[in-house]
């Protein structure tokens, strides 16, 4: 799967997602609502990483891939919130890098 097809699912994930949402609460979760849950997992893979590595007791080892995918999908959907093409962004994030480690 690239990029692209990541950020086109993500897309029609969240606008479900939303659709809860506004049943729930009357309105869809703002994008800095969405930043936050994005924290929140991204936490969780860090929590889990060290449960893997030793350093942190965990009884959701397992969830690890599951919560990195969601990291992932979290990122395009936030990308696409702030009207950005989420595989430009990872594209001139690793330019930028590889150039700054050939200098």
């Amino acid at each position: 799967m690239d990029l692209k097809d990541v950020s086109i699912q993500s897309e029609k994930i969240r606008n479900r997602y939303h659709e809860l949402e506004k049943q729930i609460h009357g309105s869809a979760w703002t994008a800095e609502e969405d930043a936050l849950a994005f924290l929140t997992d991204a936490g969780l893979v860090g929590r889990l990483t060290m449960d893997r590595q030793g350093r942190w007791p965990s009884e959701d080892r397992d969830i690890l891939p599951s919560k990195i995918g969601e990291c992932v999908w979290w990122l395009a959907v936030l990308a696409d919130r702030m009207d950005l093409d989420f595989s430009d962004c990872v594209e001139e994030f690793l330019k930028e890098r590889l150039l700054s480690l050939e200098e």
